[in-house]
């Protein structure tokens, strides 16, 4: 009789696909983990943002913070964007990104770097970015923070675009110059889209 197997730990078992909806990667299917706090995107919600996006994303530079599923950055890619560094802080759904990147054959456009999202944007960045996918766990008060590391230490663009997806029963204060482009809500779930303004 052969040794049962043991069973799979909750926190490294796939928790299902997430489908791209347009782009190049149309249909194309991203594997995601079942990992405390990772929440993909509502598709409603998901297809709402990138018709948001239809003509800003051509060459654009791409920074998703708190990646999860990464959803939101291989759709840019797929629709056209040129780059995007996606940072995870838990090395089982980091590997997993990677391993994504690399199947849909996007591996040089996305970088993945494990890190603490807060940590990472308390740091100069080697470069500005054009759109941010602000996407944090609910619950743990992560947006305002985020938002304002992004502004004060310069990872924005001039004119950059910032999608911010948080708690619709929650008020998350945002810089000052950041100007409300386009709002919805699905659920529990406010995803709003602004526009930098320059400052001085």
């Amino acid at each position: 009789m052969s040794p049962k197997r043991p069973p799979s730990h909750p926190r490294t078992r796939p928790a299902g696909r997430v489908r791209l909806i347009g782009g190049r990667l149309k249909r194309s299917v991203i594997e995601v983990l079942d990992s405390p706090g990772l929440r993909p995107t509502p598709d409603r919600v998901r297809e709402t943002l990138f018709n948001w996006l239809a003509f800003e994303l051509a060459g654009v530079r791409v920074l998703d913070p708190f990646a999860g599923s990464g959803a939101l950055g291989f759709e840019a890619i797929s629709r056209g964007a040129a780059k995007a560094l996606m940072i995870e802080r838990d090395r089982r759904v980091a590997g997993l990104l990677r391993d994504n990147a690399r199947r849909l054959g996007i591996g040089e456009q996305i970088e993945v770097r494990e890190a603490d999202a807060l940590v990472q944007l308390a740091r100069t960045p080697d470069e500005p970015y054009d759109l941010v996918f602000l996407d944090p766990p609910f619950h743990q008060g992560l947006a305002a923070a985020a938002a304002a590391l992004l502004e004060r230490h310069g990872w924005l663009t001039e004119r950059a675009l910032i999608y911010l997806e948080c708690e619709s029963s929650l008020a998350t204060p945002v810089p000052a110059n950041w100007q409300a482009l386009r709002d919805t809500r699905a659920g529990e779930t406010q995803a709003r889209l602004y526009r930098r303004a320059p400052t001085g």
